[in-house]
């Protein structure tokens, strides 16, 4: 085990010490345990591969910071586990090295949040990143830390010498739909929110992903000792590449130099790196190279396909009904179905390729709003490492639905009412990691937002089997919490300007002199 290795908050923390301007940061990552999946392949025959899925939760609030002259830059991870009885939750001051201070005033909000999954495929030496929200509250100071957030988050994954589990291929996938928000409720109500319209979100996620890339395979000696490759694939519906090229360069700034060019189109008709799913020895089945996510257009198109016969759509198979006397019989609807071992409905029929051309047509992506559906894949044949330490501080899975259902049922449309909801959403991490019931003296709120979503499946929605799962639901602790699910950082850089013409940022300058002829 590598001493030196850092676990994923002190890696964000890093990203965040470098932003311009003087603000303290504090982070919360939420990382699941391990559990048997099985409806990320739910049409895979004879059976899906096994599949194991952790849940990612990140959530980073922003201070303000009052005597911005008398503070030396410093990073306090809550004294990094050494005093177990210190409250990491809470921080009046700041210490610092060579004396001086600076008290922190409020307001003390959440500013980003990140929802994500990784899923591990043992077979195929494959993972997969699915990053399902990214929102921010519109309260953080300028630039906002969204970008350098998720960039470091995608980073840690991608990267061999960091990546948490042992494998070859790793496939960072996302659907890019622009909405007012998703994880803050009434933070569109908030004046100093500035949601991106559809093709500038698409324009960001293709720089923020270009940038990981660029900076994965910029160490020319790293890339061939481990012999690491990169491909990118993004594709948005119902627009041709010239068109879909031209829409997103008119969008965003131009992109950095990169020796991987984007490829437009989708990743699973390529046969040079493996798929996730195994694919059939015998035949044709659609459903070992769509991956079912939750909340994308994909996955309910892929169950239209599968219970779709003669362009009729028919209803899963049913169970057995139990008699009276114990025993069970098939229904007449079950003995109309394929056999076991067939592909269900035209997955037999559907190519990948013939897929994303219908996915043109769908409501989700032409309703008027650009959608743009973005993959990365990063291999690695030699010298991984990464997964001889694997993630420490992980919690149930209970604790992240926890900790959403709090974030989504307290408000963000005010100042005020930001800084109430991170302390409700705060003490709810803390007390959860401690073993205590607490909503910091609040009441639960009966309104909770439902995020915007996909239309929902419906009756023909894939139920996950449950089964034993081999690896044990950890007991989250203070220490755990002190020592990889809580940090601080304070940064004191360079305050920078966005300029209006290319959207970047620019050190302030001195007024020039007028020069005397």
């Amino acid at each position: 085990m590598s001493s030196n290795r850092r676990n994923l908050r002190d890696h964000l923390l890093a990203a965040l010490v470098v932003l311009p301007g003087t603000r303290q940061f504090h982070l919360h990552v939420l990382i699941s345990s391990p559990r048997k999946c099985t409806t990320i392949f739910p049409f895979a025959k004879p059976r899906p591969p096994r599949v194991y899925a952790q849940d990612i939760l990140v959530i980073l609030s922003e201070q303000g910071v009052k005597d911005e002259s008398t503070i030396t830059p410093t990073i306090e991870q809550a004294d990094k586990g050494k005093d177990e009885n210190a409250d990491a939750s809470s921080s009046s001051k700041i210490k610092e090295e060579g004396g001086g201070g600076g008290e922190l005033v409020p307001p003390r909000v959440i500013v980003t949040a990140i929802e994500a999954t990784l899923y591990n495929i043992p077979h195929t030496s494959s993972a997969i990143f699915y990053v399902s929200k990214v929102d921010s509250s519109g309260q953080a100071s300028a630039p906002s830390p969204t970008a350098a957030l998720v960039r470091a988050l995608l980073k840690y994954y991608v990267d061999p010498a960091t990546r948490p589990v042992d494998a070859e291929h790793l496939w960072v996938q996302l659907f890019a739909r622009a909405q007012s928000q998703y994880l803050f409720p009434d933070s569109a109500d908030f004046e100093g929110k500035k949601p991106l319209s559809d093709t500038k979100l698409c324009a960001w996620w293709r720089r923020v992903l270009t940038r990981v890339v660029v900076d994965l395979m910029s160490d020319e000696e790293k890339v061939r000792e481990r012999e690491m490759d990169a491909k990118m694939y993004y594709i948005l519906p119902g627009y041709g590449e010239e068109e879909a090229e031209h829409t997103l360069r008119i969008a965003g700034v131009p992109l950095p130099e990169s020796k991987v060019a984007w490829k437009y189109g989708h990743p699973y008709s390529q046969k040079n790196i493996p798929h996730p799913c195994p694919t059939p020895t015998e035949g044709h089945n659609l459903g070992h190279y769509i991956p079912s996510f939750d909340d994308d257009p994909k996955s309910r198109f892929i169950d239209e396909i599968a219970y779709t016969t003669d362009g009729e759509i028919k209803s899963p198979q049913r169970k057995r009904a139990r008699t009276l006397d114990g025993s069970t019989s098939r229904t007449r609807a079950a003995t109309e179905q394929p056999t076991a071992e067939g592909p269900l409905g035209e997955l037999g029929k559907v190519s990948p390729d013939e897929f994303w051309e219908r996915m043109s047509f769908r409501q989700e992506c032409v309703a008027g709003a650009v959608t743009g559906f973005f993959t990365v894949i990063v291999t690695c044949k030699r010298g991984g490492g990464g997964a001889e330490c694997g993630e420490t501080g992980l919690v149930a899975s209970q604790v992240n639905k926890r900790v959403l259902t709090t974030l989504t049922g307290v408000e963000f449309s005010t100042v005020e009412r930001a800084r109430k909801a991170t302390e409700t959403v705060e003490a709810a991490i803390r007390g959860l990691c401690e073993g205590i019931a607490t909503n910091s003296g609040r009441k639960t709120p009966e309104r909770q937002i439902e995020p915007p979503r996909t239309p929902p499946r419906g009756k023909r929605k894939i139920e996950e089997v449950i089964s034993p799962n081999p690896f044990p639901e950890p007991v989250a602790s203070l220490e755990s919490y002190v020592s990889d699910i809580y940090g601080s950082v304070l940064t004191r850089n360079a305050v920078v300007e966005k300029t209006e013409n290319t959207g970047g940022y620019v050190r302030m300058l001195n007024v020039r002199r007028k020069i005397k002829k």
